[in-house]
């Protein structure tokens, strides 16, 4: 990483100030790197760095001498930034083992990028593969499902041309393809086919005399076709989930090439999350109402929702569980006999601490085995927080789940007996940040793991026995680079009592300060503080692109987990709400007034950063404490809670964090309406001083642009140096390369020619 490291090293800028009173001297600052082409350098460095997205687990193969192995395949995302893409590639690995232990580890070849794959998945005997492919043919995009079997294509299968339904759903939210036990059929969801809409003055094309196969399918949809339909509007999911609207179970027969949308689904369901039930006699799937309407469904568990079973013969489909709670993610053991899933309330908090129960497939009683945890208990245990298990999550005993959340600031593997509830941590005590379980096969757990100064690294371990007292034994199988230049530690703050919640007293809350590991004798470090979105969400210590680029230019990080920060317990969560703009915006300033008490920051080189709550609540800041901050970022950020409540794909946030329950049925009255403009950013617009970047995603449905507009004609008014950077073709997440390596780059000038004019 080399020489734009050492060329940024050549160019750095030393900065002084001039202190008050009698005592004014001059203070030399942490040198900075402020030049554009440097800047770029660091950060086109770091973003090599590939991340994990997936991980599976072959059968277990005897070589000829008694060795047993097996390879584990693995999914990586690596930013492009010369073809402005993130890049997918494959790589595997030959694990040798016995039944409790990793005795060699290599990598096999080397990687490959993965071009045109939605989806694919090896059946449970891993001798066939299935992958769904867009390609395009003659100018036309199409959708493939393609059978492999060894070292050829088996089956390939026009979906688009068949026309049974619309494009595949890839998505984690809904998105599946799950072989049945028996290898015979393939299960997936994609959307439900329209009829063809055409203007009512449309003219009529002659009778078809021909019976040919083109000329029947034509016929066909002419039947089928619909006047004065053209342009109604249908709803979606929201938020990253634009286009699905009315998805369907589909089945591939392999050996007749035959495909089928199940039938006997509810109307007024949308089934995702599918699997093959025991014994293949049907498919068992969470099913979300979407009656009176559909609302965001992204990073929104707390959606009502059910298991379902729909019996292959007969079409009869049966609710399993209450229908009166939101549930996700549900995961068959591997004795076909039990299911475990996440449970969580309706409404309220969009994410929440959650319940792991199950559902005995043979009895039909379900039993909570985890519940929510209102406060830590002394064995630190927080509860839950995921609205998403790890493609498989079971022992092989099926006694047992992995579960990688969130415990405070660090994201650990939780180990749940699912016959005592017990919960211990396999990770706890470990120097790592954030560990994520990508997949557990016959007890071979395969993990990714990080920290602020060490990008993500792939590892393999055996679970221990039930009754063993031993800890896991972690192979790297593809080690990281750690930066010893970054330093990184969790603090924990206490409200002053002023400050603490009377109907939720006694709770603290953490920040991540990531910074340069060496700071020279005297020399104050600029200080950038980062509230996360949400509000109900948090920063875990893992690698964080931005984070350790701004930190390599010489700046300090403050990573603020709030109270209502997710992994500390529901209470935590539960005492924001009705109390957004200031409990929230008290905790950020009390968290950074700490830290500069401290002899390592400069006072006057305070900047604050955040998207969509964390902007909400930069606005905020810069509002209610004038000056302080002397530049601020605010991507995507919510301005007006009022305004917003009639545009966005969430209006139970709006509410739910202005403190009022939400219904359906519920419209805002005078009162409410006021409530919210009172605790929104724009309610101190006119006590702004600090310059503010807006960037904005033109296709953002969570927190419409209009937010971010609205907030920059209110300072422009008031002659508040106001920027917008407008990215067009980018949603909420403002992810897509081009607008996030453009969206740091100038966030950083941003923060460099504010805090150093």
């Amino acid at each position: 990483m080399s020489k734009a490291l050492s060329a940024a090293a050549c160019r750095l800028v030393s900065r002084g100030r001039v202190g008050a009173g009698a005592m004014s001297h001059c203070v030399p600052c942490r040198q900075v790197v402020t030049e554009p082409r440097d800047i770029a350098g660091l950060y086109r460095d770091l973003s090599l760095f590939p991340s994990l997205s997936r991980a599976d687990v072959g059968p277990v193969v005897t070589s000829q001498y008694g060795g047993k192995y097996s390879n584990i395949y693995t999914e990586w995302s690596q930013r492009d930034l010369d073809r402005n893409e993130n890049v997918k590639f494959c790589r595997q690995y030959t694990v040798f083992h016995d039944e409790t232990s990793v005795v060699y580890s290599a990598a096999s070849g080397n990687c490959t990028e993965i071009k045109g794959e939605v989806q694919s998945k090896d059946s449970p005997s891993g001798e066939m593969k299935a992958v769904v492919r867009e390609c395009s043919v003659k100018g036309e995009d199409k959708q493939f499902l393609e059978i492999w079997s060894k070292n050829m294509k088996m089956r390939s299968i026009n979906l688009t041309a068949l026309k049974k339904h619309g494009k595949v759903y890839e998505d984690d939210q809904f998105g599946c393809l799950v072989w049945s036990h028996s290898e015979t059929h393939l299960l997936y969801v994609a959307e439900r086919k329209r009829p063809k809409a055409e203007s009512f003055f449309q003219s009529e094309s002659p009778e078809l005399s021909s019976i040919g196969d083109e000329e029947e399918t034509m016929r066909v949809e002419k039947k089928e076709t619909v006047k004065g339909e053209q342009f109604v509007f249908y709803e979606d999911w929201g938020e990253a989930l634009v286009g699905k609207s009315c998805p369907v179970l589909c089945v591939l027969d392999i050996e007749g090439d035959n495909v089928s949308v199940l039938e006997g689904v509810p109307e007024d369901i949308s089934p995702g999350q599918a699997f093959w039930a025991p014994g293949d006699t049907g498919v068992v799937f969470v099913g979300w109402w979407h009656e009176p309407f559909r609302m965001g469904l992204k990073y929104c568990p707390n959606r009502r929702s059910s298991l379902f079973y729909v019996d292959l013969t007969g079409g009869k489909c049966e609710q399993l569980t209450s229908g009166t709670s939101a549930v996700c993610s549900p995961r068959l053991s591997p004795d076909q006999c039990r299911i475990v899933y996440l449970e969580c309330s309706v409404y309220g908090p969009h994410m929440q601490c959650s319940r792991l129960c199950m559902y005995d497939w043979y009895t039909k009683k379900t039993s909570v085995v985890v519940d929510v945890v209102k406060r830590p208990g002394e064995d630190g245990f927080a509860g839950i927080y995921s609205s998403q298990l790890s493609p498989q999550c079971w022992s092989a005993d099926s006694q047992r789940v992995i579960v990688a959340c969130p415990q405070r600031s660090r994201k650990d593997l939780l180990m749940v007996n699912t016959s005592t509830g017990s919960v211990i941590s396999l990770t706890s005590g470990t120097d790592v940040g954030s560990w994520c379980l990508l997949n557990i096969q016959r007890d071979v757990m395969v993990v990714s793991c990080s920290s602020p100064n060490c990008p993500p690294s792939l590892r393999v371990g055996f679970l221990p026995a039930s009754d063993s007292q031993e800890k896991v034994i972690w192979v790297t199988l593809e080690d990281s680079q750690t930066m010893s230049e970054i330093d990184w530690q969790i603090l924990t703050f206490t409200p002053p009592p002023e400050q603490d919640n009377s109907q939720y007293p006694g709770l603290d809350f953490e920040a991540l300060l990531i910074k340069p590991k060496e700071v020279p004798h005297a020399v104050k470090l600029p200080l950038v503080v980062i509230p996360h979105g949400g509000p109900h969400s948090v920063f875990v210590a893992d690698w964080l692109l931005s984070s350790s680029v701004l930190c390599k230019m010489g700046f300090a990080i403050l990573l603020v987990n709030y109270r209502g920060s997710l992994g500390y317990g529901q209470d935590s969560i539960l005492s924001l709400p009705g109390n957004v703009g200031t409990q929230d915006v008290k905790d950020v300033q009390f968290a950074v007034e700490s830290v500069l008490k401290g002899d390592l920051f400069d006072m006057q080189k305070v900047a604050v950063s955040g998207g969509s709550h964390g902007g909400f609540l930069g606005c905020h800041l810069i509002g209610q404490y004038p000056g302080f901050y002397k530049a601020c970022v605010a991507r995507n950020p919510v301005t007006n809670l009022a305004s917003m409540i009639g545009s966005t794909d969430i209006p139970d946030w709006c509410m739910v964090e202005a403190g009022y329950d939400y219904g359906t049925d519920c419209l805002p009255d005078p009162a409410l309406w006021e409530e919210m403009l009172n605790k929104s950013p724009i309610k101190h617009v006119a006590q702004v001083q600090t310059p503010v970047l807006l960037t904005l995603g033109e296709d953002d449905k969570r927190v419409p642009n209009k937010q971010g507009i609205e907030y920059y004609r209110a300072l422009k008014a008031k002659q508040v140096p106001v920027r917008i950077l407008w990215y067009p073709g980018n949603n909420h997440s403002l992810s897509k390369v081009d607008a996030e390596s453009d969206g740091f780059m100038n966030i950083a000038m941003w923060i460099i020619q504010n805090l150093y004019p």
